[in-house]
């Protein structure tokens, strides 16, 4: 399984990466997008995720940490998400006003020739 969410990181990494190099604007938004949900996928992952393990501690005495989850990546990931969404929503905005403006959605603003 861990070999399976290292390629699915590195992937979608190296897509993020690709599609960040591209002349289109729409492209370059979609590229930072992947590169975002490898991010949260690899934060996420460290965060030792545990099957019926409550997230913080019953008692207030001192427990076994071992025994619970750590409710910090998936709290991390999820306020990433959340601001992921707002930037992708601003960045189509920009988009939208930069093609009205120039008439192209290319990075440079004109078409090579």
């Amino acid at each position: 399984m861990e070999l399976v969410l290292s390629l699915a990181i590195g992937v979608m990494t190296a897509s993020g990466i690709w599609l960040l190099l591209r002349p289109r604007t729409f492209q370059v938004i979609i590229g930072l997008s992947l590169i975002s949900y490898a991010v949260n996928l690899f934060i996420f992952s460290m965060g030792r995720l545990r099957m019926n393990a409550p997230p913080v501690l019953i008692n207030a005495g001192v427990g076994e940490p071992a025994l619970y989850d750590d409710p910090l990546p998936q709290a991390l990931v999820l306020t990433a998400i959340v601001i992921g969404f707002a930037m992708t929503a601003l960045f189509l905005v920009v988009l939208l006003a930069a093609r009205g403006l120039s008439g192209t959605d290319h990075v440079d603003g004109r078409e090579r020739r």
